[in-house]
């Protein structure tokens, strides 16, 4: 249960999809002045080295990330991204990525909060080191899609809840289900945002399926593929499954996903833009 390490796959384009959608949901979010709380449930270690450890091992950030980082043609929300990665890498050379908790950070004021929970202890001290001295940050070493239902609704009655697991365990599919109907039906105004893999894609469709009965309204998906599904093993899509998007996200991702195919896909890679459940 503990033994996922996001280092090994930090920058790949699964990262890509979902931080790219992740700085499209903040700047909506701070068009409005008032306080925002912000919930990551599955935080990892906060950022991670390029250059060395677990990230060499494999390099999936070069067909990701990395295959980006020198692009001059992108459209507005890749280059959005990408100056985001910059700014907080420090430098022009691809060296360090970071997790949501940083990007969420770079992205706060003064008015907003961020709970992040990580259970692992090795990703926990990182996270710790990099981030408890900001006051307006809480860490905790406790299940994510448990412990931040008690935190809703928030104060400021504006949140965003990152939901990002490892799915190492396939009961991950029908929890993250459970938790996103409770946490829905305290704070239904609230914005969420669950990334998924695509390893089994009769695991995706029970997903879907379980979201469309559960509910709750106005969902949208954003997926992007590499290559078309496949029954041996390994990761051959992703996808974000948005509750209460930004009313602007999915033209953005009309005109993203398509570049990003092209971009990333070395053949037979697709995307997919559906509503989930509409209003």
């Amino acid at each position: 249960m503990l033994s996922y390490r996001h280092a090994f796959h930090a920058g790949n384009f699964a990262d890509v999809l979902k931080h790219l959608v992740l700085i499209q949901i903040l700047d909506y979010l701070a068009l409005k002045d008032k306080g925002i709380c912000f919930i990551d449930t599955h935080a990892g270690a906060g950022g991670y080295a390029l250059n060395s450890g677990y990230a060499q091992q494999n390099r999936e950030f070069e067909n990701g990330v990395g295959r980006l980082w020198q692009r001059h043609d992108s459209p507005a929300a890749v280059a959005h991204y990408l100056a985001t990665i910059k700014a907080i890498n420090g430098s022009d050379p691809l060296q360090y990525y970071p997790g949501s908790p940083l990007i969420i950070k770079h992205a706060m004021r003064r008015q907003d909060r961020l709970a992040l929970f990580e259970l692992h202890p090795t990703e926990l001290e990182s996270l710790q080191k990099k981030l408890s001295k900001d006051p307006r940050i809480g860490i905790y070493r406790e299940d994510g899609l448990s412990q931040s239902i008690p935190l809703l609704p928030p104060i400021e009655r504006r949140g965003l809840v990152l939901i990002d697991p490892s799915y190492e365990m396939k009961t991950d599919y029908q929890k993250v289900v459970g938790a996103l109907t409770s946490m829905h039906r305290r704070f239904a105004t609230g914005t969420y945002a669950l990334w998924y893999p695509v390893i089994e894609r009769q695991r995706n469709q029970k997903l879907e399926q379980q979201l469309r009965a559960s509910g709750i309204k106005n969902i949208q998906l954003f997926e992007l593929a590499l290559c078309a599904d496949r029954a041996k093993p390994g990761m051959t899509a992703c996808g974000m499954i948005v509750i209460n998007p930004p009313w602007t996200l999915t033209a953005t991702m009309q005109q993203t996903l398509p570049w990003l195919v092209d971009a990333l896909s070395e053949h037979d890679g697709f995307f997919r833009i559906d509503p989930v459940v509409n209003e």
